[in-house]
């Protein structure tokens, strides 16, 4: 019989990615199969034996915007709709380190966040939620510090145990400067503030995640999933090689670090990085650290689906692109996920939006089947070749990394930037010619106008903002104030921890934009060079 010419001369899991032959057989695995079962190092299948079938992913949506008040409502309506856990997003001053009412923030305040500006800001965003029941992601990373200190004053005045609390902190630096840029120190003030925070954690709040590793914006700002896995894997070297120079023993924090990663639309690929990432982090905590304690080599993860993989047009398509990634996700073993709404790529999301998306991981927990066996897809001939091959990418980066001298320096001298730039610029030219297909952007388009109730933030979030935060500092004993920044100055300058003189200073009523001028004086503003 004759043979039909194939569609394309070569299929790529993705643009730069990895080339597909047609089919996969057991020569193509033969001497790499991973024979090791779920929960069993180097937990390619599974940290836990049983998966899913004793407990179900946690749910956590990524959510905060406008006043305290409306994200604290937004919780709570997530909470009823079957939310497990809480995300927040905070609005760019805070990430960056501004009051509400500084000029930098002019235009931003609750946009695409929450504003906190005080610990009176934060006890209202939990006002009604009991902090000692619930667990708590925040994505916040140069003002990290001051963040958790001001959650757990919060969660102090409602009566709870710190050594208690269970959530997650971002607090990941290095990603800040190979891809999203919300940084304002340099690299090593950077390093030195992170790893207060974990060793702060480690010793006082055991339930804590203190870093989250993040490789979601280094995906959003174009990596290939060989350069996610790689670079967020490199950056997690460089924060266990950190602490460890601080004198602190790695199975002492590392239990306590866990990962945020993002899914991208091919859903094979997106699996086997999930296990190859998992099978690498075990091998290199356990062969290049020595770790011992099991917990220090479990890859625990979050994942958020890629919003860069939304589009505008024809907004409803990415209700079934968000089912593909969160797809992959729960048939890889993650620990929790939070599902992009379908209105991502024209607004902050509605309540209707929100919704579809908790919907979408319940119907695939109760409905699928897929969450009922651990690690459905391990066994087959072409994941279980790509695990390989994509574990054998990420070793070849990190290789080059460490060449350099580690995550630290290869950022310091844009080579993450770099390479992440070039394929950033290669995916962009594939969907301008079409070479790249994107339903309904530049095929299968329609004339339709779109037609949704979209989330608006009124101007007047912006006035109420700065009125409060203005009125605390009229209220407030400012002398106690004064005194608590001269504190936190002195520790900022010797070798101390800063974390406690910070969770003393934020109970004075000390503002965020205050702390972190404080660290601007001390570390000054990092301006990063031209390096493209």
């Amino acid at each position: 019989m004759k043979e039909e010419q194939e569609r394309k001369k070569e299929f790529r899991t993705t643009v730069d990615g990895t080339v597909v032959k047609r089919v996969y057989t057991q020569a193509d695995v033969n001497g790499g199969l991973d024979t090791s079962l779920p929960g069993e190092y180097p937990y390619t299948r599974n940290i836990w034996p049983a998966g899913y079938r004793t407990r179900l992913w946690t749910v956590r949506q990524y959510s905060g915007f406008a006043t305290v008040e409306e994200s604290n409502k937004r919780y709570k309506f997530l909470y009823q709709q079957g939310n497990t856990g809480f995300s927040v997003a905070f609005h760019l001053p805070t990430q960056i380190g501004y009051d509400s009412d500084h000029p930098m923030a002019a235009g931003e305040v609750g946009r695409c966040g929450v504003a906190i500006d005080s610990l009176a800001d934060m006890e209202r965003l939990w006002d009604g939620i009991p902090l000692a029941e619930v667990s708590t992601s925040m994505t916040i990373n140069a003002t990290a510090p001051i963040i958790l200190a001001m959650y757990i004053a919060a969660a102090e005045k409602q009566g709870a145990d710190p050594r208690k609390l269970r959530g997650t902190v971002q607090n990941d630096l290095l990603k800040e400067f190979c891809a999203r840029n919300t940084y304002i120190f340099n690299p090593d003030a950077s390093m030195r503030l992170i790893t207060d925070l974990c060793a702060y954690c480690a010793e006082n709040m055991p339930e804590w995640n203190s870093l989250s590793i993040c490789s979601y914006h280094i995906r959003e700002a174009g990596a290939t999933a060989i350069q996610e896995a790689a670079f967020c894997l490199a950056d997690g070297i460089a924060y266990v090689e950190a602490m460890l120079r601080r004198g602190l023993p790695v199975d002492s924090f590392a239990p306590r670090f866990s990962f945020m990663l993002a899914c991208n639309m091919n859903l094979l690929e997106e699996v086997a990085k999930f296990r190859a990432m998992r099978r690498t982090w075990a091998k290199l905590m356990k062969e290049r650290f020595g770790a011992r304690d099991p917990r220090s080599m479990m890859f625990r993860f979050h994942v958020q689906n890629d919003g860069a993989t939304s589009t505008a047009q024809q907004p409803l398509n990415n209700i079934i692109r968000t089912t593909i990634e969160a797809l992959a996700c729960v048939l890889s073993g993650c620990q929790s996920l939070c599902t992009t709404s379908y209105d991502e790529a024209l607004a902050l999301p509605s309540e209707e939006a929100v919704q579809i998306a908790i919907r979408t991981q319940q119907i695939i927990a109760y409905e699928s089947g897929v969450a009922d066996t651990v690690d459905p897809l391990g066994g087959s001939h072409y994941v279980e070749w790509l695990t390989n091959h994509i574990e054998e990418g990420i070793r070849d980066y990190i290789a080059k990394i460490d060449a350099m001298g580690g995550a630290l320096e290869a950022v310091k001298q844009g080579y993450i930037q770099k390479e992440i730039a070039r394929s950033a610029y290669d995916y962009q030219k594939a969907v301008d010619s079409g070479e790249q297909v994107v339903v309904g952007l530049n095929k299968f388009t329609t004339d339709e106008k779109v037609n949704l109730s979209l989330l608006e933030i009124p101007e007047e979030v912006e006035r109420k903002q700065i009125e409060r935060v203005r009125k605390l500092r009229a209220e407030r004993d400012n002398a106690a104030v004064q005194e608590a920044l001269a504190e936190v100055r002195r520790v900022a300058e010797s070798n101390e921890n800063v974390m406690p003189v910070l969770i003393k200073a934020v109970k004075t009523c000390a503002t965020l934009g205050e702390l972190a001028d404080v660290f601007r004086s001390v570390f000054g503003e990092y301006r990063e060079p031209n390096i493209l």
